[in-house]
């Protein structure tokens, strides 16, 4: 009788748009390191037939060339989808206590233009606000 194995995959798949501006820091051997802040909604019909909506909050890490071209090219609002996988951190508070996150590691960030949004022109190379009238559907 042969054995079965199981087969392990570790493999996120993520669309959504950021709810901040991402952050850039360099590691101290001089590696670009960003933290994306993404929400992805998920809308379903519960038994009683009413719409409902969850909103999923995600931090992605994204590492080298990728993270600068985000500081770069995104900003509060910007669709994005993001392919990698997913790892735990574990850190303990100043008052000892134990914290455990979820979150990210992206091989893969690509800048989404949804239905109905026309691209906007960069400003420089930093952030860009979007202006009012273009986000005032964006819930963040």
């Amino acid at each position: 009788m042969s054995q079965l194995s199981m087969i392990e995959l570790n493999k996120v798949f993520l669309a959504g748009r950021l709810t901040q501006d991402p952050e850039l820091r360099y590691i101290p051997s001089g590696v670009a390191v960003s933290t994306l802040r993404m929400a992805v909604n998920t809308t379903f019909f519960p038994r009683d037939g009413e719409k409902k909506e969850e909103v999923l909050y995600i931090d992605v890490i994204v590492w080298r060339k990728q993270a600068e071209a985000a500081v770069q090219y995104l900003h509060k609002g910007s669709p994005v989808f993001v392919e990698g996988r997913l790892q735990s951190r574990r850190w303990e508070t100043q008052d000892g206590q134990k914290r455990t996150s979820i979150e990210v590691q992206a091989d893969r960030v690509q800048y989404m233009e949804w239905a109905g949004e026309k691209s906007r022109p960069q400003e420089g190379a930093g952030s860009q606000q979007a202006s009012p009238d273009q986000n005032d559907d964006i819930p963040f």
